[in-house]
Formats: C-alpha cells, structure tokens, sequence
C-alpha cells in the first residue's frame, strides 16, 4: 500500500475523550467502543470528511444530528436494525455484526458520480444527460466498503466474489430501494427531495440481514424542493458546500495530482468561520425539519 492510499489520520485535537468500554476503533466520523461481546457503542463525532479527506475542522452540532437522525430513521422505517439505544445527545448502542462489505447506494437523480460515469461511457442509462435530472426509477448503484475509496460494483460481481449469495443481494436490494422510497416520501412532506442514500447492511449471529451503521446527512443528499431544478448544480443540505469550498481554494486540485501520481495526501486546510456556521445549520435545519422535533445541542 502506498502513501496515497492511506487515509489522512483524524486530527488529534477534534478528538474527544472517550466513554466507558474498550476503544475499537476511529472511522472518518465516528468512534466505535466495544461495551461487551455483543454490543458497540457509536460515539458520532463532529468530524467533516470531504473527497475520503478528515478535515481539521470541526463542524459543531454535527454529531449529534447525524446520532438523532439516525435513531429517528432506525425507529420510524420499519425495517428490522441494529439500534438498541440512544446513550446521551450523541451516542448509539447498536448490536454487533458481521458487515457486509458492500456500499447499497440508491439513486433517484442523476448526479454526482452517476452523471460523470454515464458521461465517460461506464454506464447505461435510458436517460437524457441532464444534471440532475429525475431517473425513470430508483437506481442501485453499489459499491465498495472501503476506508480509502469506494468503487462501483455490478450484482454480478458481488456475488462472484463472495460478498452476497444472490438471493442475499436481492433481499438487500429490495430493502435498501424500499427504504429509499419511505424516505422521499417524507423528505417531500418536509419540503425536500431525496437526490440518493447510502446504507449498510450486516448478519446478527442467527445469519439475519440487519440495516446497520448510521443514516444521515453524511449518507444522503437532500434538496430544497423549492429550488430545484434540472441542469444545474443543486442546493444540498449536507456537507457539499465544504467540498464546493475544497474545490474553490484548489484543494480537491491537489487531492487528485497527489493521488494520481501516488504521493502523500496534501495537510487539508481550516475551514473558514462563515463556512463552518452554515453547514452546521443545514445539519441542524435537516433534522429538524424531516423529524419535527428540536435539536438540543
């Protein structure tokens, strides 16, 4: 592995100390402790990740909507989970699992890395290529469970290389579209579209297929309804502005050079005040307008 591949370290001083339980492990935005042999606890952090980067910059209140929002989806959907608890504003018991190691990204618009490989032939789609555009019909689009970078995957390969047996992949596929419509519905109700999701899925010790890891902002890309439209760049109310402000300063530019020509990550830089304020309200405005329900923080 190169340097290239490894992924920046988090920035020792946006670490907090942590609970009670043995520490697992630090992800981009969470910090993962084991409580006993059977259960986790997912401390959500207000960490910000851009381009598989860890920020220096903490957004405040972050955290403890992605926790919220999580919890208020695990409860709400219907469909069978791994949440036991919440344990204070920013924490989440949840069972152990063995993870599937499989990103099920579903996708209601073309957008984002959809537009760009449909553009570069590496998709097929019965679309128009119009940024932004509404798809004929929910898209699964998986890929990779990576802590470097994901990349797409067909269903034809998961099950060759073992991540699913066929008629895993097809329970998984059907929930995770399912799952997607429950949301859009509510987004709408909220005054939001549901652009695309992310989820996880993983196997309690009885072999059942559990959704799992977290659903929030960090997993979706959400829309004022009343500003959208097809063709252009959308409002999104997640952390797309630190990745348009990374792209601005040249950053994202530096990013992909290092990358491509296999040197260390370039040190990313502080966000500014005004940047760290405004996302943090799309964060908070989110949840609170999807739950209905005020954040404490």
């Amino acid at each position: 592995m190169n340097n290239a591949q490894i992924r920046n370290p988090i920035p020792r001083a946006i670490v907090k100390p942590g609970p009670k339980g043995k520490f697992v492990r630090s992800g981009k935005v969470k910090d993962i402790y084991e409580l006993d042999a059977d259960h986790l606890l997912f401390k959500f952090t207000d960490r910000v990740s851009a381009f598989d980067v860890v920020l220096p910059t903490p957004i405040p209140r972050k955290g403890e909507a992605l926790c919220k929002m999580g919890a208020y989806w695990f409860e709400t959907l219907g469909v069978p989970n791994h949440m036991v608890r919440l344990e204070g504003a920013d924490g989440m018991v949840v069972r152990r699992l063995k993870m599937i190691m499989v990103e099920c990204i579903v996708r209601g618009y073309l957008y984002g890395s959809l537009f760009e490989r449909l553009g570069k032939g590496e998709v097929t789609l019965p679309v128009q290529k119009v940024l932004a555009s509404k798809l004929p019909a929910p898209y699964f689009d998986p890929t990779t469970k990576s802590e470097v970078h994901d990349e797409p995957l067909t269903e034809a390969q998961i099950v060759q290389q073992g991540l699913m047996s066929s008629k895993e992949l097809q329970e998984v596929k059907a929930s995770t579209i399912g799952v997607y419509e429950k949301m859009s519905d509510r987004a709408k109700g909220a005054g939001f579209i549901l652009a695309d999701l992310k989820l996880e899925f993983g196997k309690d010790p009885a072999g059942r297929i559990l959704m799992a890891d977290s659903i929030g902002p960090d997993e979706f890309r959400m829309w004022p309804l009343a500003a959208y439209s097809p063709g252009k760049t959308q409002e999104s109310y997640d952390k797309q502005p630190v990745r348009d402000w990374l792209q601005s300063t040249g950053y994202k530019a530096r990013l992909d050079a290092a990358r491509k020509a296999g040197q260390p990550v370039p040190p990313p830089p502080e966000l500014p005040k005004e940047l760290v304020e405004e996302v943090s309200g799309r964060y908070v405005r989110v949840y609170e307008s999807i739950t209905g329900r005020r954040l404490s923080g």
